[in-house]
């Protein structure tokens, strides 16, 4: 009799327990790099003090290394969509920054993003990042078994678009686990009932990437950084979600950043949910 050969897609509670524990370690540090952003501070002082706060708690960075990509946060501001690389580039009043974090713990990794408004932002940029963050939770609404990847594209997809703001096509999400990127991916942009079904026990990285302007992107000469072509502002949001049957359950977690920016008075929160 041959065994049916396991489907790694398909996460045991085990394992989705240490994913967890690396997800809720992302939002710890996040909300630690949250505390300290400011204007004047360099983005490659923050992705110093993160990485060493995730050693700190007996994590690792999967990002630095990874493809060779050099540092262990991707900091991406205004223009910048995703993968900015942190560098000597100092934070002012009235930016919006991405912030992007992997970590590895016990051998499962967690991945989350956030966007933080520094100061005196506009409010078209913060009308932008509450739309993204719209779109991250009507897709984690769509992320249930027995939907399609196509329900969660279209979730993001519908909302953006009938915002005036343009939807990343050359950027997904995916799966994660022992891998920092698992099948399946998962675009922002789609049609309902299309794609790989849903299954039960599935972990997904669901990253809204959405622009003010065009959709089109290029990447910059360091082979990383991805900006918006007309050059407006975009934000990223990203939790980790495991599909149940009725509702899926996010292993990531917003609210330690959350509380971060309301004690940094630096940060303006008008874009809070």
């Amino acid at each position: 009799m041959l065994l049916k050969k396991k489907d790694y897609l398909i996460k045991t509670n085990e394992e989705i327990e240490l994913i967890r524990i690396s997800s809720l370690l992302v939002g710890k540090t996040l909300a630690f790099v949250a505390a300290q952003l400011k204007p004047g501070i360099s983005t490659i002082v923050l992705d110093a003090h993160a990485e060493q706060f995730i050693y700190d708690q007996g994590g690792r960075p999967v990002f630095k290394g990874y493809n060779g990509f050099p540092a262990s946060l991707c900091i991406s501001v205004n223009d910048e969509v995703v993968h900015g690389i942190p560098g000597k580039r100092e934070l002012k009043d009235g930016d919006i920054v991405s912030v992007d974090c992997g970590v590895e713990k016990d051998g499962y990794i967690g991945d989350s993003a956030y966007t933080f408004a520094i100061g005196d932002v506009s409010p078209e940029a913060i009308g932008l990042m509450r739309i993204t963050q719209e779109c991250l939770q009507k897709a984690i609404d769509a992320a249930v078994a027995g939907n399609r990847i196509g329900d969660i594209s279209e979730a993001v997809q519908h909302h953006a678009e009938r915002n005036g703001f343009g939807v990343v096509r050359e950027l997904v999400g995916h799966g994660v686990g022992r891998h920092l990127h698992e099948k399946p991916e998962i675009p922002n942009f789609g049609k309902r009932g299309t794609g790989p079904v849903l299954k039960e026990g599935m972990v997904l990285a669901i990253e809204p990437m959405i622009n003010m302007g065009v959709r089109n992107v290029h990447t910059l000469a360091d082979g990383w950084t991805v900006v918006t072509a007309d050059h407006k502002p975009a934000a990223h949001y990203e939790h980790n979600v495991v599909i149940r049957k009725k509702q899926s359950e996010v292993l990531s977690s917003f609210m330690e950043i959350l509380e971060a920016e309301r004690k940094n008075s630096n940060l303006n929160t008008k874009h809070h949910l």
